[in-house]
């Protein structure tokens, strides 16, 4: 069976880099930059629609951010928190309609909860979605504390579940990233991290896909704050500054 062309960008000399857009302008400004692949951030949406993050509460705001990005001439991979649903039917109905308005990968975190329960869920989306790539993401090391026996465990049942690639944020060590990369028969992403591993270490490491999440708009929001602080002090703010045009036009579908 032909590779989709996002499982192709899995495949390549170098690690697949997705950075993660919270709204059409900044998706817009990533491809610019020639990113051929998007992925969104859960916490950027949630924090720009005033609500928490990880409670399931953005379902209808990621939604409606597929649809408007899902047309775009790049790749979309969204997050999907936990699907937003301890149903693996609705789990998959929600992937279904993803697929349906362009998106062809999802982002599936565990929260450290039942195995069982989320190996069904990407078996739904399986079943509801056959194209879509599915990144199973278990929080051993995120939320947890890292055991090495229980993250292989895990993405092992994701793995047979039908995950197309498996994620796992706060792996930051070389052994343990080597170790997973040596296990898996699937693409290994993790999450950059200032403090951890480069990117061409990552390479080195045979880490296939690297994501950003909400680092971008992190230091969007930083930016801003910075540069009100500079102006308040009688200063210039620095940095670069798209003109108003510029944003204007990234806005526009």
């Amino acid at each position: 069976m032909t590779e989709s062309p996002f499982t192709e960008l899995h495949h390549t000399d170098q690690p697949l880099l997705l950075p993660n857009a919270w709204d059409h302008a900044s998706a817009t400004a990533l491809a610019a930059q020639g990113f051929r692949a998007i992925g969104t951030t859960s916490l950027g949406v949630a924090a720009a629609a005033g609500l928490p993050d990880g409670t399931a509460a953005t379902r209808d705001e990621t939604l409606r951010l597929a649809l408007m990005l899902g047309s775009e001439p790049y790749l979309l991979s969204v997050d999907a928190e936990d699907g937003y649903s301890e149903d693996p039917d609705e789990v998959g109905e929600f992937a279904r309609e993803l697929a349906a308005v362009g998106a062809v990968g999802i982002n599936l975190e565990d929260r450290l909860g039942p195995v069982g329960l989320h190996a069904a869920k990407i078996a739904a989306v399986k079943a509801a979605a056959p194209g879509l790539f599915v990144n199973a993401r278990t929080d051993t090391y995120w939320l947890g504390d890292g055991d090495r026996e229980e993250t292989t465990a895990r993405i092992d049942a994701y793995r047979q579940a039908g995950a197309d690639g498996v994620f796992v944020p706060g792996l930051t060590a070389p052994g343990d990233i080597a170790a997973l990369v040596q296990h898996l028969d699937v693409p290994l992403n993790v999450l950059y991290s200032p403090s951890g591993p480069s990117l061409p270490h990552l390479a080195d490491l045979g880490v296939l896909r690297v994501s950003l999440g909400s680092l971008p708009y992190r230091r969007a929001l930083g930016a801003a704050l910075e540069a009100v602080a500079e102006i308040r002090a009688g200063r210039a703010p620095r940095g670069p500054t798209p003109s108003y045009g510029e944003v204007d036009a990234l806005s526009r579908r």
